[in-house]
């Protein structure tokens, strides 16, 4: 078997075709979009070369013909988050073969040791843990965009080679049109009656304004948590510009009290109901392909992504309250069928508690690994959030 090092567009396209021909007969499995990866590891792109590095590698056996694939990365900025100096490993695809998966994941070990790092974590992504984050456990319905999905091999073949569960990722899957449990509503009724509590959705002629009341609300609920960094304004604006070919008004909610935002529940199409059908390519073929499925509305699938309370008004019910307006609106539409909302960490039991209120379901759960090279030094799982 040879290793050899991405440094040509060639090989740079034959990263993204390796999975291919491995999920070739499997009926769940959306080919990412081929941009998509490019960006990832294009330095004038993705904003996280500023202050790290990433390298790719392939895999061929002997006969020449490529059987893995997978990136090592270092981000400055996180690296020093934990005990011990920290890159990371991902975007891994690999045939059934424990020597070929020791192979490359040795080889992101002493790309990554070389450079100082005493672990790596993965998969992960070199990027915002929304996108290519945690190997797929359980779970074998298509994925959502920018969800890993894998085999279930993966999972001996990661742990054989020493990684450990750092923490585990619950994505939760909701019947859009199913009526709420009676305690969930009654508390959020309670919370709906007092006049000092309003929730709205997006509105395009309001975008500047509530674009800094999401950002005040993100920076608030998630700006502590480990590996979140606060958005600044341009960071907000360019998030609401991204997400304006795909946004649904009436799907992207805020909550506020006394005019003060204080909640946010987000919730766009899942991309991969029209992606499915483009085969990675947003050609002319490609996007015809996800015009006419966005058009006729073949897609019956929201993707929860982001949804917070600011600390001060949690447990009050609004939790439920916003979801509840949100409800209010989008059941009588008939438009949407299942919603899966975006993973929660199994260090945040709180949020856990509030999918569970509302009736939802574990649909898939991932796990982000970790491997200390020192094999003397105690492993530690994520600390669980108070």
């Amino acid at each position: 078997m040879q290793i050899v090092e991405v440094t040509t567009p060639l090989q740079g396209e034959d990263f993204i075709k390796f999975p291919i021909a491995l999920y070739k007969g499997d009926p769940n499995y959306v080919r990412p979009l081929d941009d998509d990866i490019r960006k990832v590891f294009d330095p004038n792109r993705n904003k996280y070369f500023k202050h790290g590095s990433a390298i790719r590698f392939l895999l061929k056996d002997n006969n020449g013909k490529y059987i893995g694939r997978v990136a090592a990365f270092i981000y400055e900025r996180d690296c020093k988050e934990f005990p011990q100096s920290t890159g990371g490993m991902g975007f891994f695809e690999c045939i059934n073969n424990q020597e070929a998966t020791n192979l490359l994941l040795d080889t992101c070990k002493n790309w990554l040791a070389e450079r100082g790092m005493e672990a790596m974590n993965g998969p992960i992504n070199f990027g915002e843990r929304n996108n290519w984050w945690g190997l797929l456990m359980e779970g074998d319905a298509t994925p959502c965009y920018g969800m890993n999905y894998n085999p279930q091999y993966y999972k001996t073949l990661i742990e054989n080679y020493g990684f450990q569960v750092y923490f585990y990722q619950y994505s939760y899957g909701l019947d859009v049109n199913a009526p709420r449990p009676e305690k969930y509503y009654e508390k959020s009724h309670k919370l709906l009656e007092d006049k000092n509590y309003h929730f709205e959705h997006i509105d395009f002629k309001k975008v500047e304004k509530q674009t800094n009341d999401f950002r005040i609300i993100f920076n608030k609920a998630f700006g502590s948590r480990e590996g979140v960094k606060d958005l600044t304004p341009e960071q907000a604006t360019n998030l609401m510009k991204a997400l304006k070919p795909v946004m649904v008004e009436y799907l992207m909610w805020l909550g506020y009290y006394k005019d003060e935002p204080i909640a946010l529940f987000f919730m766009i199409p899942d991309l991969n109901g029209y992606f499915k059908y483009v085969n990675g390519k947003m050609n002319w073929l490609g996007i015809s392909k996800y015009l006419y499925h966005k058009i006729m509305g073949t897609n019956r699938k929201m993707f929860g992504f982001l949804f917070g309370v600011v600390p001060e008004h949690q447990g009050k019910g609004v939790e439920g309250g916003i979801i509840i307006a949100a409800d209010n609106v989008v059941t009588p539409k008939k438009r949407w069928d299942t919603m899966e909302l975006t993973w929660i960490a199994d260090f945040n039991p709180r949020m856990m508690k509030v999918a569970e209120n509302l009736g939802a379901h574990v649909a898939k759960t991932h796990a982000t690994y970790r491997y200390i090279f020192d094999t003397n030094i105690p492993f530690e799982r994520s600390k669980i959030e108070e």
